[in-house]
């Protein structure tokens, strides 16, 4: 939860595209850290299933860590770093065009 406020305060009250970058960056980790806990299960065990196990199928899903939050976060980490890489260099284009990192500054200049 920490990591989403840092994230927010980022986004909110920074002035530079790189801190915002940054705080985005924060705010997301601390997404995936939140859905990724709601997936855990005390003394759970990988939802593998063998052979030894379909005796006890229904035991064994009571016992077993929910995949589903994993596979979503997995997916959500790598768009994040494709988002990452985009914003980064349409970042270093714009201060190598305009000559500054302040979105304010950025949005005038644009008039």
């Amino acid at each position: 939860m920490l990591l989403v406020a840092l994230g927010l305060y980022c986004l909110l009250l920074k002035r530079n595209l790189i801190k915002l970058i940054i705080g985005l960056v924060v705010l997301t980790d601390g997404i995936h850290l939140f859905l990724i806990s709601l997936g855990y299960r005390s003394g759970g065990a990988a939802a593998i299933v063998s052979g030894e196990m379909f005796s006890d199928l229904p035991g064994f899903a009571a016992q077993a860590v929910d995949p589903i939050p994993q596979a979503l976060v997995l997916t959500s980490i790598v768009i994040n770093i494709c988002i990452l890489a985009l914003a980064l260099s349409l970042t270093i284009y714009a201060y190598r065009h305009y000559g500054t990192l302040d979105p304010s500054k950025l949005r005038r200049l644009k008039e």
